[in-house]
């Protein structure tokens, strides 16, 4: 029976793909204030600015491609049982191929009703203000925005129990609830920490192995390693 592999994937997974995170701009995303864009506040006091931003997200996000980081986690495929829990919003998970992908944070490339959040559509094109969902709900972008609750949390902690093995690319855990994840991973779970600034040492969990680099280069390294070690 295969083992089961669990990775957590936060911004710097698909950093190398050349999207880029507020984060790394003191606090402002393209030269905004996140509240501004991020949330339900900035939303209906500016939905044109807020559409328009993701609009520009949309469209960057058209113009990038998987790195070899997400194309080594297809490989791992082969020989684990793999489920990807991520923090991005981005499609480049499903582009390298990996199977199996829960997203926490919602999907760029879809949109759902502001009226009915089960009216969930694909969408590649802008989102202009004024239109609307079957119902006649303006549509909003499908991401979970500061201040609202993570549905898929519950069902992430689930997934991450069952983990043989824990792989964390390129996220911080230190933003919460998807930090508290770390908590659902069993005793004596081996975990992999790939990310080119740690925000954590190897004493802080058992088990834990720190890769320091990007995950376009880390991610290889260790699927090759995981691979020979297995077999």
């Amino acid at each position: 029976m295969q083992k089961k592999i669990v990775v957590l994937t936060g911004a710097g997974m698909s950093a190398d793909s050349g999207i880029r995170t507020f984060r790394d701009a003191d606090g402002l995303w393209e030269g905004h204030d996140v509240m501004e864009v991020a949330s339900p506040y900035g939303f209906a006091r500016n939905p044109h600015l807020v559409l328009d931003f993701y609009n520009q997200r949309r469209k960057q996000l058209l113009e990038v491609a998987p790195n070899p980081g997400h194309k080594m986690l297809v490989e791992l495929e082969q020989y684990f049982n793999v489920t990807i829990i991520t923090q991005n919003v981005d499609d480049l998970h499903e582009r390298a191929g990996s199977s199996h992908i829960l997203h926490l944070h919602g999907e760029l490339l879809k949109v759902r009703s502001t009226g009915d959040e089960t009216i969930v559509l694909n969408w590649k094109k802008d989102l202009i203000h004024g239109e609307k969902c079957p119902k006649g709900y303006q549509l909003r972008p499908h991401i979970v925005w500061f201040g609202e609750e993570v549905p898929l949390l519950s069902e992430a902690a689930q997934i991450t129990v069952t983990a043989d093995i824990l792989i964390i690319i390129g996220t911080s855990m230190q933003v919460y609830p998807a930090a508290g994840l770390l908590n659902y991973a069993r005793q004596g779970t081996p975990i992999y920490f790939i990310d080119p600034k740690p925000s954590i040492n190897a004493s802080d969990f058992e088990n834990l192995t720190i890769i320091q680099s990007t995950a376009a280069k880390g991610v290889p390294t260790l699927v090759k390693d995981l691979i020979h070690k297995e077999f």
